[in-house]
């Protein structure tokens, strides 16, 4: 029996209408898709894990395609820290300047046990694509088809789906839907609204209003529960749960626009989605301290600074905001971090400098 997918279109906070334009353009020809449901969600890095987004999006046990304005790390791990989970699907549509040739988003190789090691996701891919890979909606219509092409239950039931010769069976499914974990043609599920039909039966929206939110993201396949973030911050964003593993347990505890937590991660597995740097806000960089340095090269402020002293100082200007008293590095960085942040520069440190001093 052919296995159902669904396309997840989270809108973006801008009201620009070449985006509206974009993502409504998406939902339409990915509607007409067979095999294919879709929903329209608000930001999804804005909605909270208990509101009715993420309740819907859990309810959904198949294969998800997740098109964001969010870095395609950014988004899986908005998605994995909301409940729903699953493997990280190959996606060929990518942004320009994402080059295959770069370590991308893979963590460095070494032998630290990464937070996955211990908690493994379900077999399901979740596909996540970044709406600024292109201008032209069919070729995210094109990308949706060939990975559909792979998650059908076979290759003869795939060939005829893409070829519009489906079996009478899947035909049946498709017209009339028995999966009861997606809103059916009524926009309702276990008796109670829960989205809006927009005209088409496959195609519904989560009416649901999210206000703006700014709070770390945990790349959790990068992450080594080292602690050092929750030993920096001091305005008690982070926790840990049932088995001393690092959580963001206080989302909205955290200051807008101030990414310093991100800074001090060994592993740049802390990620601010909206952050304006690129390896910030998840872009498919290596790791390794690199982040840092590349900052730089996105407007970072004080650019001889090293990454504690720049840590240290948004931290600082946090507490002040607050009403606190400013702290440097005297609270929360550890030894072994700040010693790190004083060796000797390498040939990198000076290749930096050196695009640094041209002002890009």
């Amino acid at each position: 029996m052919l296995a159902l997918i669904t396309v997840v279109i989270s809108q973006g906070q801008s009201r620009s209408p070449e985006k509206r334009d974009l993502e409504s353009s998406i939902a339409q020809l990915a509607a007409d898709l067979p095999g294919i449901n879709v929903l329209v969600v608000p930001h999804l890095y804005d909605a909270t894990k208990d509101g009715q987004t993420f309740r819907k999006l859990r309810e959904i046990d198949g294969p998800i395609i997740g098109v964001s304005w969010l870095y395609e790390r950014a988004l899986h791990w908005v998605l994995d820290r909301n409940g729903v989970r699953g493997q990280v699907g190959e996606v060929l549509l990518k942004p320009a300047d994402d080059s295959e040739d770069e370590q991308e988003d893979k963590p460095a190789e070494n032998t630290t046990e990464r937070v996955t090691f211990d908690q493994p996701r379900p077999n399901r891919a979740i596909y996540c694509l970044d709406f600024r890979a292109s201008e032209k909606a069919q070729d995210f219509i094109d990308e949706f088809t060939r990975i559909a092409s792979h998650s059908l239950n076979s290759a003869s039931d795939a060939d005829q789906w893409i070829k519009g010769t489906a079996p009478a069976e899947s035909l049946d499914r498709f017209h009339s839907p028995v999966n009861t974990t997606f809103v059916g043609s009524t926009g309702q599920a276990n008796g109670q609204p829960a989205a809006t039909l927009l005209g088409a039966k496959s195609l519904l929206a989560i009416d649901e209003h999210p206000t703006r939110r700014w709070y770390p993201v945990i790349d959790f396949s990068r992450c080594t529960n080292c602690m050092e973030c929750i030993d920096f911050c001091l305005f008690g964003v982070y926790g840990v749960d049932a088995v001393e593993t690092i959580l963001v347990d206080q989302p909205d505890n955290c200051r807008k626009g101030c990414p310093a937590c991100s800074r001090v991660c060994p592993q740049n597995a802390i990620i601010f989605p909206q952050h304006k740097t690129p390896a910030i806000a998840g872009a498919p960089m290596d790791v390794g301290g690199l982040k840092i340095d590349l900052s730089k090269l996105f407007g970072a402020p004080e650019t001889d600074e090293d990454a504690v002293a720049v840590a240290a100082r948004e931290r600082d200007e946090q507490l002040i905001l607050a009403g606190r008293h400013a702290v440097g590095v005297t609270d929360g960085i550890r030894s072994r971090l700040a010693a790190t942040s004083k060796s000797k520069p390498d040939d990198l440190d000076s290749l930096i400098d050196q695009l640094d001093s041209l002002d890009l």
